[in-house]
This record gives C-alpha cells, sequence and structure tokens, in this order.
C-alpha cells in the first residue's frame, strides 16, 4: 500500500489505513500513517490515539514520537508535546532539527509562564497603547491607498485592486484599520444580535481560511458588501491559505465601512496556537512586523463568538454544547476576551461538530463534542430558534444540511489548500422568510505561493 504522501484524499487514506490495521494490528507504521491524515483533518484526539497506539507497538518510532507532539501543540498541550519532543531529543542527540523543535516548544512554554503571571495585573496595557500613528511615515515611493480619515467604499475598491497586484497595503494604514477594529471589537457582545429587514436579502460565508482570491470571487458572484447587501463571515478568515493579510485587511476594512451590514465571527483558528501552527503569525511577520502579528492575537480575542439572525437563526462557527442546558442568555454573559479554553461555552461554539445518530460524542478533534439531531431540536425548541448554521468543515459541495435542517453547515474555502477539490458556498437569506439557500461555486487561479508558505517548521508535519 502506498503512503498517501501528497494528502489529497485524507479520508481515503484514512480509510485505507483503517483497513491495513484490521488486517494486521501490529504494525506501528500504519498508526503513524493514518495519525498524520488525521492531523492534515484537525481531527487531533484521533491523531493523538494513533501515535499512542503506534508507540505503545514500537517505542523507538520517532515518527510517532512527532506526531503525538504535534497534536498536543494544537490542543495547547505544550507541556505534554516538550515531553516528546525532548524523547526525539535524547534519541537522536545529533539531530538538529529535533533540538531546534524542542528549544521553541520550551520558549513558548516560558512564554505563556510570563504572559500568565503579567495577566494578573488587572492594568495590563493593550498592544493599541504602544502604537503611535504618526510616527510612521509613508514613502514617497508608496502608490497604494490611503487611509487620512474613515474608511470608504472607494477605499475598499482601491485596497482589494492593490492586493490583487499582489501589492501591500502600507503599515501606517494598515495599523490605523486594527486600531479601529481593536476598539469596534472591544465594544460588541459576546452574541450579536442581527436585524435583516423583510425582503432583504443577507449573506452567511464561512470559512475563507487566507483564499483572498475565491474571497474576491464570492463578492464578484454575490456583489460587494453594502448596506443594501449585508454579509456575515463566520469564522476561520485566516490560516493554511497564504494570502490570510490580505484576507483579513479586506474583511476588517467592510466590518469598519458597514459596522451595521457586515459582521465577523471567531473561529478555532483565531487563535495564537492554530496562527503559529498554520502560517498566519509567520505571514504577517514577513509582510509587516512582529508586533503587529501579537496586536493581531489580541483583537482575535475580541472578535463576537456568535450571532443572532431575528432572533430565529443562531450562527457560531462550530457547534452546539455538552451541556443539555446551555441558554441564549448563558452564551451572552460567557467571557471571550481569552484564548480558547478546552471545555465549556467557548470551546464547543468553536470547535464542536455534528454527527447523524442521536446523542453526543466525544469530538475526534480532541476538543468540543459531537452532536446529534435531538441536541439540534432540543437546543432550537428551548431557544425558539428555527436552525443553527455553522462552518469548521470541508464539505464536497461547500453546504450540508443535518438533523432535519435543524442545522447547517457553510464552508466558503474551494478547493481547500489547493488539494481538496471541493467547492466552496455561501447562504442567502431574505428577512421575513429566513430560508437557507445555497449557492456553490469553484476555485479560481491565484499567484503561485503554495499554502501554508509561511508556517513555522516547528509544526511541519515531519
Amino acid at each position: 500500500m502506498k503512503s498517501y504522501q501528497v494528502y489529497q484524499a485524507y479520508d481515503v487514506a484514512i480509510d485505507l489505513y483503517t483497513k491495513a490495521i484490521e488486517l494486521d494490528g501490529s504494525v506501528a507504521v500504519l498508526y503513524g500513517n493514518r495519525s498524520m491524515a488525521y492531523l492534515k483533518k484537525e481531527l487531533y484526539g484521533s491523531a493523538l490515539e494513533d501515535a499512542a497506539c503506534a508507540l505503545k507497538l514500537d517505542p523507538s518510532y520517532i515518527k510517532g514520537y512527532y506526531r503525538r507532539a504535534t497534536a498536543n501543540m494544537a490542543l495547547g498541550k505544550f507541556k505534554l508535546a516538550l515531553k516528546d519532543y525532548d524523547a526525539v531529543r535524547k534519541a537522536r542527540p545529533s539531530d538538529k532539527d529535533a533540538m531546534r523543535k524542542y528549544e521553541e516548544c520550551h520558549k513558548i512554554i516560558r512564554r505563556r509562564a510570563f504572559e500568565k503571571a503579567i495577566s494578573m495585573d488587572h492594568d495590563q496595557r493593550s498592544i493599541a497603547d504602544s502604537i503611535n500613528i504618526e510616527t510612521i511615515e509613508v514613502e514617497s515611493s508608496y502608490d497604494g491607498p490611503t487611509l487620512e480619515d474613515e474608511i470608504s467604499a472607494e477605499f475598499m475598491v482601491q485596497l482589494i485592486k492593490t492586493f490583487k497586484a499582489q501589492k501591500k497595503l502600507h503599515k501606517k494604514y494598515a495599523y490605523k484599520i486594527l486600531l479601529a477594529i481593536r476598539k469596534m471589537f472591544g465594544d460588541l457582545p459576546t452574541m450579536v444580535e442581527i436585524d435583516v429587514p423583510t425582503g432583504q436579502k443577507f449573506t452567511i460565508c464561512g470559512d475563507v481560511h487566507g483564499q483572498f482570491y475565491d474571497l474576491c470571487n464570492i463578492f464578484d458572484l454575490n456583489g460587494l458588501p453594502s448596506e443594501q447587501n449585508p454579509y456575515l463571515f463566520n469564522g476561520d478568515f485566516v490560516d493554511r491559505g497564504s494570502f490570510s493579510v490580505e484576507t483579513i485587511f479586506t474583511l476588517f476594512g467592510f466590518r469598519l465601512l458597514y459596522p451595521n451590514h457586515f459582521f465577523m465571527s471567531r473561529g478555532n483558528h483565531e487563535s495564537e496556537v492554530m496562527n503559529k501552527m498554520y502560517g498566519f503569525e509567520g505571514e504577517v511577520r514577513s509582510k509587516y512586523t512582529s508586533q503587529m502579528a501579537d496586536f493581531f492575537t489580541e483583537i482575535f480575542n475580541h472578535l463576537p463568538l456568535c450571532h443572532l439572525i431575528n432572533r430565529k437563526i443562531f450562527v457560531c462557527h462550530g457547534g452546539l454544547f455538552k451541556d443539555d442546558n446551555t441558554t441564549l442568555d448563558e452564551i451572552r454573559t460567557t467571557n471571550r476576551v481569552r484564548q480558547p479554553p478546552d471545555e465549556g461555552i467557548m470551546c464547543d461554539l468553536l470547535w464542536s461538530d455534528p454527527q447523524e445518530f442521536a446523542g453526543r460524542s466525544p469530538s475526534k478533534r480532541g476538543v468540543g463534542c459531537q452532536f446529534g439531531p435531538d441536541v439540534s431540536d432540543d437546543f432550537c425548541k428551548r431557544n425558539n430558534l428555527q436552525y443553527v448554521v455553522r462552518s469548521h468543515e470541508v464539505k464536497p459541495d461547500g453546504y450540508e444540511i443535518h438533523h432535519s435542517g435543524k442545522c447547517v453547515t457553510v464552508f466558503s474555502a474551494p478547493n481547500y489548500c489547493d488539494t481538496m477539490g471541493n467547492k466552496g458556498a455561501f447562504i442567502t437569506i431574505k428577512g421575513g422568510d429566513l430560508k437557507p439557500r445555497f449557492t456553490s461555486f469553484s476555485a479560481v487561479e491565484h499567484p503561485s505561493v503554495r499554502p501554508m508558505a509561511y508556517a513555522s517548521s516547528l509544526f511541519g508535519f515531519a
């Protein structure tokens, strides 16, 4: 059986490795390879289990330690990851890559301990306090859009044109956008309520993952955002795609331009660990500065977690909850200004997935849960909702209807990671009707920059 090193069909790879394991469950490399496929699908819980099985069969299987460390890093369990990097380092004392990964992981642990210590100081300053726009000079050679006052529709058209030409927005204007969006998000509640007037179209998009040219295609197909053409983007704006900077500044720009007609929810990838792992942090550092990368982390902490449309449609990135009795009022009072925890309401909103059968199951991702049709039905009945919209999962047509219509998935990154071959989709509703209408679309061409081009090799899938 060939090893799926290209990973163009992770589900097929998982199925084949599973069948091979059923024939002979004593081969460590089969568990290691299936663990790799699970990692590619962000199923970190399953990846951990397989890595553990591989190491139980063969404690000298070095890739098993790498697989387990990668999954633990993704779940924010850095001390467990450090133990595995330490095991590799000791087994291969001359391996520079193993030593570097150990040292980088150790740095993260030390830095997080320091940040936790200073967070006890209630007067901790925002990064915004250290940014002085007036001291940033604009070079005479700069020929991109300028932002002197508030964002205009003309500015956004020029910004998109600049990004399509693979040029950058000047740092001065980039920081202006970030300072304004930080204030806006800081003033918003955890759950934003949206009123769509009768007859008005409203569009809901799922993950775009830094696929800027596909984002532009959505606007070509469905129209640019405006007061007459409102949008909600449901998380995972960045990572994997290598045009995440262009994507996030475009979305932030429209959020500022149309504060009552353009909305953004936090996804599980709007987090420090994911941004380190899947490329956004590296991209920001490459195109701008380390300070800006840190500022994005702060800004993402203030993103709303969910939206309620006309009090009838609940929209969040991941899904529903481990606790049967979770109410909208509890969600409203959830503290979101932090990195995602590994349990609780915030965790479930960002990480959970639907399943076909009733009840709940442990998530293959290692966090959140899998929830069945009875859970969706009960949540909708108790909160007087028509249905739930969520994203978070690749679908062949860009969308999927679950649970007799009580739960809908929308995913808006076609040909995800340039390998999956899926379509993207968006949902349109009309106020007064609220019936979801789906539009699928194919990927468009983009400049030849590979996905995750800026990802840290620390998180490379060894």
